[in-house]
Parts: structure tokens; sequence; C-alpha cells
């Protein structure tokens, strides 16, 4: 009797994508079947090859020897090397038709595999563009705004319709989930976490103050600040405290980057720390704000703080900063960017009855993505709470298998 034992990098990547089997493909030179091969678990080929979080090379059996393959590396070599790969043809209309809310890499991933069953998807998106947070969230130095438009390219290929600028809610001149309930068969939420959170300090409210989130969607509207000779400080330690601090230094700010623990628990993938450093970047770990200053004009003058130092372990299993007493100093900043975390919007579930969320506002599924409401699903940021693009991506894919 012949078991089949699950291979471990493809256990571990969110999407289930046959690595093995694309890389096997590459190796003969045959980049475009492998494109096609990772679009069976992953419609966005070229954009996890730019900025996948490749959590499949922990697993990767070469690790026992020395260092795992560069997987991701070898998806770029794929794509570049393809080219224009078209999208599969869809079968014969089934009939249904099914609302996705959000344009994201979640919701255009539930959209690609939804039409390629037969299904009729509708894409709401609230923004100008499609993407998400692979548009409005990551940097373009990280991902090129055409190669992402490729991937949305193919999947519009498969005759997913779109309305742009159109939102969900109660709000005049917005659809409502039940209005969508009663012309759909189904619907996805896949609105992401777009919400920045507060840290609750003295002086949040000041001029200059703005949140990553704010600060990068603009960009990913094509609207850049003029950073130029200012001084930015950066609260916040993960992979949006560093898009947000390294693209502020491109603009040409003088940047710090604020965190209260010390660096070997930055959260942030440790090359994004790497390259931070590197391009320019101040880190002030160990370090906590207590106090935004402002000026008579009620703008940003300072950045108040008080060094930290680790304690004993909180329930996360970290040690807990402690404040070290009389240690307070002020950093001279003009610009405060707060990258502490975001949350779901809760426009719809705070609007609609009958969806339960909880405690951290995410909606509520079961292992089908399916909400507490009937022929709802939801799934990627919308569930998880920010996460990253390959869990969206696979979210979006069980939602659509689900409906």
């Amino acid at each position: 009797c012949h078991i089949t034992q699950p291979v471990p990098c493809v256990a571990l990547c969110p999407a289930g994508v046959d690595i093995p089997g694309y890389m096997a493909l590459v190796g003969e030179g045959r980049c475009a079947d492998a494109v096609r091969l990772i679009r069976k678990d992953n419609p966005f080929p070229t954009a996890c090859a730019y900025i996948c979080e490749h959590p499949c090379e922990s697993r990767c059996r070469r690790n026992m020897l020395d260092n795992s393959i560069n997987i991701r590396g070898i998806k770029r070599v794929a794509v570049d090397m393809a080219g224009y790969v078209p999208a599969p043809a869809c079968p014969t209309s089934t009939g249904k038709r099914i609302a996705i809310i959000g344009g994201g890499p979640s919701g255009l991933s539930a959209a690609y595999y939804l039409q390629l069953m037969g299904h009729q998807t509708t894409v709401f998106e609230k923004r100008k563009k499609l993407g998400g947070m692979l548009l409005y969230g990551i940097p373009s130095y990280r991902l090129p705004r055409e190669r992402l438009q490729d991937d949305i390219n193919v999947i519009l290929e498969t005759g997913v319709e779109v309305r742009l600028e159109t939102s969900v809610g109660n709000e005049p001149g917005q659809l409502s989930l039940e209005e969508l309930r009663k012309e759909y068969d189904a619907i996805y939420i896949a609105i992401g976490a777009h919400s920045d959170k507060k840290i609750g300090i003295e002086g949040e409210d000041a001029g200059g103050v703005i949140s990553a989130v704010e600060f990068l969607r603009a960009i990913g509207d094509g609207k850049y600040p003029d950073l130029s000779g200012k001084k930015v400080c950066v609260i916040g330690g993960g992979n949006v405290a560093m898009d947000a601090a390294r693209t502020a230094l491109r603009l040409g700010a003088e940047v710090h980057i604020v965190y209260r623990r010390s660096e070997a628990e930055l959260p942030a993938r440790v090359e994004e720390v790497h390259h931070a450093k590197e391009e320019g970047v101040e880190f002030q770990n160990l370090c906590n704000p207590v106090e935004i200053l402002g000026d008579e004009n009620g703008r940003v003058n300072g950045l108040k703080c008080i060094r930290m130092e680790l304690g004993e372990p909180d329930e996360s299993g970290r040690r807990r900063p402690v404040a070290v007493p009389d240690s307070e100093f002020v950093l001279d900043v003009d610009t405060v960017i707060m990258a502490i975390g975001t949350s779901p919007n809760p426009l719809i579930s705070g609007t609609t009855k009958g969806l339960d969320t909880n405690r951290w506002g995410c909606l509520v599924v079961n292992e089908e993505m399916a909400t507490t409401k009937d022929k709802v699903y939801a799934g990627g940021d919308a569930v998880t709470g920010a996460a990253t693009v390959i869990l969206a991506m696979g979210a979006g894919k069980t939602a659509a298998v689900s409906i």
C-alpha cells in the first residue's frame, strides 16, 4: 500500500502551490507551463514572485543539508522568462452570479477561480483601482505597478465584471449587503483591513500626524507628499512600518523608527529591517512614545519618548517592555507616521444584522469560509486581521471552492 506524504514546502504554502512541479518545469526551460501550474492555485504569480513572504522555504528539505532553495527567486525566473501567458478558457456559464466585495488579492483570487468554474462574478471595489493592499499598501519599489497589473489583466481576461468606486454600506449612494443578497446567488466579502489603529497618546491629532495606511494609500493613487528635508518618525516595527519608513526616505526625508521592544523582537521580516538600515533609516529600539509635541499652530515639532527595558514574559511569550524611570527624551521631528497595525473596516459588519464579528472586529466564518449570514462568505484580512498576501489569496481560492 503506497501512502503519499504531503510535500513539506507545499504543506506550508497557504495557497497549496505545487512548488516542486513548477521548479521542475523551470529547470526544463518550460517557464510558461510553470506559470500555468502556479495559477492553478495562485492567480498572482508575478506579485508573489516579488513580495511573497515565502513560508515554504522554511520547510524546504534542502535545509537538512545547508540552506533552502530560493523558491521565490525561481518563481521570479518563471514569470520573467515566460512573458505573457493567457488565462485558461472558461467553461459554459452555469447561470450563477456571485458578488465579490473588495478588489484586493483575496477578492480577485475568488473571482478568478469562480470564473473558471463557469460562474459570473462582479467585483465591487471602493477605490479607483483594483489591487487592494498590493497596490495601496506595498510600495512600487517592492512591487512595480505594471507587473501587478499584468496579474490583474489575466484575471480580468476570464470575464470578471468590475465596478470601481462603489462602496457597500447603508449610507446614501452606497449599495447595501441585503440588496446584493437578493440580486446574487452568493457574496464573498474581502474588504481587507484598511482601518488604522490609534496609539492613544496626547497630541495624536496634531497636524503632521498621519497613518501609514493613509500615507501608502495616497502614494498608490499617485499622490506623493513633499517630504524633502522633513524629519519623519515612524512608530511601529512591522512590515508596514518598514514600507512607510523606506518610502519616506525615498521622498527625501530623514527617517527614524521608534519601537518599544528590542531589535531581536521586531515583527518585520529580517531582510526588510536589513534593507531599511542599509538605506539610512535610524532605529530607536526599546523606546516608547508618550506624547506628540506641537507648536503654537498645532503642528508636530517633536516626539517625547521614554526608554524601555525588557521585563518578564507576557501572555504572548515575549518579554514585556517596562519603562525606565526618568529616561524621557525628545526626538526632533516634524512628521509622525503611525504604523501600529490595522483592523477591518466595520462599514459592512456594523450595518448588517446577523453578520457576527469577534472582539477584534474581524468577521466570523466556519471552515468553509461561510459567515453567520446565509449566502455570505468572507476571507482574507477581513477575517484574519492584517496578514500576508499569500494567505489572503489562499482564502480566496478556498472560498471559491466552498461557494
